[in-house]
């Protein structure tokens, strides 16, 4: 759930949101040890992602979009990342499962 949108409505009432996050991360060396530290820890990314919806605010998913990207791109071990944000109840006359972006970001 969080706030974002460019009508007022939109700005003062929570909504759902769903978010699809794929990573380009060299998996290799958790391949061979096993440890968690070797890799991308996506129970802490989910939590960090998760928060950026629910606290942070803007008109447009592009900018959410972005914004999440940029928090996946903090590990240097990230080389590249696809977002996708989707506004699951969209205020639009439309019947429509829902609207969204996608964009990707490479180093």
């Amino acid at each position: 759930m969080g706030v974002h949108g460019v009508l007022a409505s939109e700005q003062e009432q929570p909504q759902p949101f769903g978010v699809d996050i794929e990573l380009l991360v060299d998996l290799s060396p958790a391949g061979t040890t096993d440890a968690l530290a070797d890799t991308v820890d996506y129970g802490s990314l989910t939590e960090a992602v998760a928060g950026i919806v629910a606290t942070e605010h803007y008109q447009l998913l592009e900018r959410l979009a972005e914004r999440i990207a940029e928090v996946c791109r903090e590990d240097h071990r990230v080389q590249g990342v696809v977002v996708e944000v989707r506004k699951l109840e969209p205020p639009v006359e439309a019947q429509v499962d829902h609207v969204g972006v996608r964009i990707e970001r490479w180093r």
